[in-house]
């Protein structure tokens, strides 16, 4: 049983769909899950709570009080006791509230605490799916690190043919199930990520570099090798590094370091994200002796280094895909979309320096995607490790074969 010692909180809305939560629940205790309930009140009209409880062998919860027992259902200790908070299937109006903070019922309020992860598959007619409301309110959920189960297509409730439709109990089960034993997204697929700073030699004692700490580019690498891939990291000098022994790590100091390996493997990866912090420039000659301390002031001369991500964007394959990384301090936006055309990137994530909880050192990150087709997508301040997962999400986004 694959989902043995697992808790799975399943929360079911008001959906002529509410009824296959019933096979859901019975699909997930069959692998070993302990399941409890949580039903929004309009869920009450679609499907009864002594069915879910009969199959899910517990109390099925949709009020904070009831007053047959005289008890109350604590919120915060079902969000804090489930290893995975399951909504399935979500509607429209429940989608709402989840992007826009609504609290309303125990469903809701569970959800706003809880501190697992959050997996929501939704269901509703074709037009209402595609309605641009909804669109934004799934994009919305999306940037706050949750898991969106796109809607399946075939006929609907309302006659009509489409997108909609609750992704199947059994596709579902497969998520969950891919969710706890890292998922396979891209399985052998090859990675390449520079991650980390540059040092630019002034003399044997001296450098230049910069702030990163390389924790967004080892999030990256960590999350490509849970999803299958074969992940080359190309770190330089202090940066942090992976939690997966299974990287292969080349260390580094110089950017034109960093371009030579990179350089060399290029051609065979499928995917390459340029996280590092590349130093622009470097000192024209370094010293061989330790410079000494001479009168009141030094000049050194810099030059330009390799734009490492700009040279392979040129020999970027049809078949391979580049992210970029921008870091601005003023009109971010305009520069990190020139980046993304004059680099030839399919996809280009935006820090900003001026926001609190983002940029170098910390372990926290907020970040605007923007691809090439001219889409984007916003996150809130998260741990860098989701927002590593959210880029992975929108890799799988760019329109070609990965």
């Amino acid at each position: 049983m694959l989902l043995t010692g697992k808790k799975i909180l399943l929360g079911v809305t008001g959906s002529i769909a509410a009824y296959k939560s019933a096979h859901l629940t019975r699909l997930l205790v069959k692998e070993g899950a302990e399941v409890q309930i949580i039903m929004s009140t309009s869920a009450l009209d679609f499907i009864t709570p002594l069915t879910l409880a009969t199959l899910s062998k517990g109390p099925v919860h949709h009020e904070f009080f009831d007053a047959k027992t005289g008890s109350w259902t604590n919120h915060v200790d079902l969000g804090l006791w489930a290893d995975l908070f399951l909504i399935a299937p979500i509607s429209a109006n429940t989608l709402s509230k989840l992007a826009n903070g609504g609290c309303d019922n125990l469903l809701t309020a569970t959800y706003l605490s809880a501190r697992c992860p959050v997996m929501i598959a939704p269901a509703m007619d074709l037009d209402m799916y595609q309605h641009p409301s909804v669109r934004k309110n799934l994009e919305t959920v999306a940037s706050f690190g949750n898991i969106i189960l796109d809607a399946e297509s075939g006929e609907l409730a309302s006659g009509l043919s489409g997108q909609g439709r609750l992704m199947e109990p059994e596709h579902i089960l497969e998520k969950v199930i891919s969710h706890f034993s890292g998922n396979t997204d891209f399985y052998g697929k090859k990675i390449l990520i520079t991650s980390g700073p540059t040092q630019e030699a002034i003399d044997p004692v001296r450098f230049i570099s910069n702030h990163s700490s390389g924790k967004m580019g080892a999030a990256i690498a960590d999350a490509f090798a849970r999803s299958g891939a074969e992940v080359h990291l190309i770190l330089g000098t202090g940066a942090k590094k992976p939690k997966n022994k299974n990287i292969k790590i080349y260390p580094v100091k110089s950017a034109n370091d960093m371009f030579q390996a990179a350089n060399s493997i290029h051609k065979a990866m499928d995917i390459c994200v340029f996280a590092a912090a590349v130093a622009d420039y470097a000192p024209k000659d370094i010293a061989l002796e330790k410079i000494k301390k001479e009168g009141e002031g030094m000049t050194i001369e810099l030059v330009k280094n390799v734009d490492i991500a700009n040279c392979l964007g040129k020999a970027k394959q049809p078949h391979q895909i580049h992210v970029g990384f921008a870091l601005e301090t003023e009109n971010e936006i305009f520069h990190a979309k020139q980046k993304l055309e004059k680099k030839n990137f399919d996809l280009i994530v935006l820090n900003s320096m001026r926001q609190e909880g983002a940029g170098f050192q910390v372990d926290t990150n907020k970040v605007n995607l923007f691809f090439e087709d001219g889409s984007s997508l916003e996150s809130t301040v998260l741990p860098k490790e989701q927002i590593a997962q959210l880029i992975l999400e929108g890799v799988k986004k760019v329109p070609v074969k990965i």
